[in-house]
């Protein structure tokens, strides 16, 4: 094998990474040849220096991890260790190495480049590295290659981290080179430098290049000659983002000034690119801790997109025609700010709207958009980042991902409301028979429960009537924060006794923790208190936190027992649903089950420790294998299988159908429908022994990760629905054909995954 690289040799300063990658190399048995360059060598590409004689000097590497190296003007003889050093580029360091020095060891049968001193994923770094030219140089000379480099997140070299990294890439290396893919003359490597990237559980993926594009004006800095520092300092500098644009000297003067410049690009342009990408690239795949591997030929390829076709010319051009079907035709330039702060989410977006509207244009900034009245934008982020001003007042050009107002549905006691209020007026509908008997309770402090128990007659009556009954006699009731999330604060109790002990627990804290988690929390946050007992947490002995403000609002639900049990498990199913304008409702057909931790105790067994009575996954720590499951894959496991599922499942779209009218219509001013905003939600609804249906609550931002990597195609397949049925038309400027009638259909080939439950017009715009 022979090494090359563009860093030089071992240097703390410029080149801290290739002595560990050649000394583990070599350790593992593989002959080496290295040849580098003498000095720094980055952002030179495949280049060759003409007109220049190259005299060899050789170096003799002193200890890891440290600068005490020897460079001398003659080989040694001695026969030990010794590299060639060379004042000329990668390229010239990759043809001399195979044709003028250590025939002796063999024929070179894998050229490798690197370790880089930095990343080399993007376009923007692939087409200037000398790394990658390095190794393009062996694949023009017919040799296997490899460009290496380590993506470095901080300076702290520290020798474990290197060490691992270089352990990672010696073992990638061997399997690339015993497993070489016909076609592909090089591949560029990028292994992130974090603990542990050597470990089992870090994932090796494939990518292509990010194309991205330098925006943001000259990659230049003008400086002072005087006060210039040398090359391997300002390649450190560059390499870590230290160096920022100068300013242009201020003044005028007739004709051209002086001036000396130094390579500074702003690596903005890098990072932009990358956080508005989807997964699949090498960029995207470093940033998620992945080690990046792209497949490469040694040429600069053509688009295979357009070969063949024909370019038309207009006589007198009349505008740009997009072309293509109607119906898919995307009308104006489509803008999305994507900000949704969630590494699983993020790309996941974007990969939807890249896949479905191709011409979308990502920004980060609306000061990005043109000046063109025609421009339409999405703003898909956190609700607090949404700009509802510019939603509210730009109903034809702007689509928020979130509505402003939905309390109806998302805030636990403002949900019971929203169904008693439905239900005074319609006293037969499904809805009295498909969720749990909820009382409200409202107190700042424990020693107004009596005053609070007054209103929740139901409650007061209930536990008055289990009193001398044993346990497993009584009416159980499960207590729960109105406004909390993530399973925080909730009990369960069956007496007044354990009722006021529930309270007596909730205790002040000056401890400052984050704020509320649910996307209206901004304008309703307030201090903290500490939570400190096991069953909040499903017996791990973690301590929770919930707004103040949420403790003044609970509901106290009764306890459905007995649950319908797979494996002696209790599971909850988490559907998704898509709202849309004033409105559509949407439910996704492929619902995940979402099991304990623990096997299924009644709460008169064990009432403390929740782990068996809640099924938050996110309150669940280490092996979490089997907590989520797909909902159609639960046939094997209950009482008639799939004609049961498919019961449950007819039973979960009315229920929805049917609360988001009941939001929409006696709940206006809590739920508010705009036409140009959507949002998703996660609806969680139990099944009893009995095959009954329950809902439990409603999440605005649901956890969507909670699903995990294994079935990551759920989320997947979610978003291009949510693309296809609310961001698509929105930017087409027309409804998508999409009947209720054929969108419910179940049988057949009918079957679809975004099924609509609801469409209503509220005449709100």
């Amino acid at each position: 094998m022979h090494v090359v690289n563009d860093d030089g040799p071992p240097s703390q300063l410029s080149s801290p990474y290739i002595h560990s990658f050649i000394h583990e190399l070599t350790l593992s048995g593989v002959a080496v040849s290295v040849v580098l360059p003498h000095a720094q060598r980055s952002w030179i590409g495949k280049a060759h220096i003409t007109g220049c004689g190259i005299t060899p000097t050789y170096f003799r590497p002193g200890t890891l991890h440290t600068d005490n190296g020897t460079t001398h003007p003659r080989p040694r003889t001695d026969g030990g260790e010794e590299w060639v050093l060379i004042d000329g580029t990668p390229a010239s360091c990759t043809q001399i190495g195979l044709n003028h020095y250590f025939q002796e060891k063999g024929p070179v049968d894998l050229v490798v480049s690197g370790p880089n001193y930095g990343r080399n994923s993007t376009a923007l770094f692939s087409l200037s590295s000398g790394t990658v030219g390095g190794a393009m140089e062996g694949a023009v000379c017919g040799r296997r290659a490899i460009a290496l480099s380590y993506a470095f997140h901080n300076r702290n070299h520290d020798p474990d981290i290197i060490r691992g990294a270089s352990l990672m890439s010696v073992r990638l290396i061997k399997y690339l080179y015993e497993n070489w893919t016909l076609g592909v003359d090089l591949f560029s490597i990028n292994v992130p430098l974090i603990e542990g990237i050597d470990g089992p559980n870090t994932m090796v993926l494939y990518t292509n290049i990010l194309q991205n594009y330098w925006t943001m004006g000259s990659s230049f800095k003008e400086v002072d000659a005087v006060n210039e520092v040398s090359p391997d300092e300002r390649e450190m500098k560059t390499r870590e983002g230290e160096e920022g644009a100068g300013d242009m000297e201020k003044g005028s003067t007739s004709g051209l000034r002086h001036k000396t410049f130094v390579w500074a690009p702003k690596f903005a342009d890098v990072n932009r690119s990358v956080d508005e990408s989807g997964p699949g690239n090498d960029g995207w795949a470093v940033k998620m801790g992945h080690v990046s591997v792209t497949p490469l030929i040694a040429n600069f390829m053509h688009h295979q997109g357009l070969i063949g076709k024909e370019i038309k010319l207009q006589e007198t051009p009349k505008g740009l025609d997009v072309g293509g079907d109607e119906e898919e035709e995307v009308s104006n330039q489509c803008y999305a700010i994507v900000d949704y702060e969630d590494d699983y989410v993020h790309p996941r977006i974007i990969g939807a709207l890249q896949k479905h509207i191709p011409n979308i244009k990502l920004i980060s900034t609306t000061t990005h958009l043109p000046q063109n009245s025609l421009s339409k934008i999405l703003h898909w982020s956190a609700y607090e980042k949404i700009p509802f001003e510019d939603v509210l007042s730009q109903p034809s050009s702007v689509l928020s991902c979130s509505y402003i107002i939905r309390k109806a549905l998302i805030r636990k006691h403002y949900l019971s409301n929203t169904i008693t209020t439905h239900l005074t007026k319609h006293p037969t509908s499904l809805l009295s028979a498909s969720s749990a008997i909820t009382c409200e309770l409202e107190l700042d402090y424990a020693e107004y429960l009596y005053e609070a128990l007054a209103e929740a007659y139901e409650l007061r009556d209930s536990l008055g009537a289990n009193e001398g009954k044993k346990e497993e006699e009584r009416q159980w009731w499960i207590l729960k924060p109105g406004m909390s999330d993530r399973g925080q604060g909730i009990r369960l109790f069956s007496s007044l006794e354990e009722l006021e002990a529930v309270f007596g627990e909730f205790e002040e804290s000056d401890e400052s923790e984050d704020e509320a988690e649910e996307g209206e929390g901004s304008d309703e946050g307030g201090v903290k208190v500490r939570v400190s007992d096991t069953a909040t947490n499903s017996g791990h002995n973690k301590e929770t936190s919930v707004v103040t403000s949420q403790l003044r609002h609970f509901v106290a639900q009764n306890y459905i027992h007995p649950p319908l049990l797979i494996h002696n498990r209790k599971f909850h199913i988490r559907a998704y649903v898509l709202a849309i304008g004033g409105l559509k409702v949407y439910v996704y057909r492929h619902m995940l089950a979402l099991f304990a931790a623990k096997e299924y105790l009644p709460p008169w067994e064990e009432s403390s420790d929740l782990a068996g009575h809640l099924t938050n996954t996110c309150l669940q720590t280490g092996e979490r294998e089997g907590s989520v499951k797909l909902f159609w894959e639960l046939g094997k496991d209950i009482l008639n299988g799939e004609e049961a599922l498919e019961m449950v499942w007819g039973r979960i779209k009315d229920i929805v159908g049917e609360v988001w009218e009941a939001a929409a219509r006696g709940m206006r001013v809590h739920f508010q429908t705009i036409p140009n905003a959507f949002e998703i939600f996660g609806v969680d609804f139990l099944v009893d022994a009995d095959m009954n249906v329950f809902l439990l609550e409603v999440n605005s931002y649901p956890d969507f990760k909670q699903t995990g990597e294994e079935l990551s195609q759920v989320i997947d397949g979610l978003f291009e629905g949510v693309v296809g049925e609310a961001v698509k038309p929105f930017f087409n400027g027309k409804e998508k054909e999409n009947v209720l009638g054929e969108s419910n259909a179940m049988d057949g080939e009918k079957k679809k995954d975004m099924v609509m439950v609801l469409d209503i017009d509220l005449g709100n715009w």
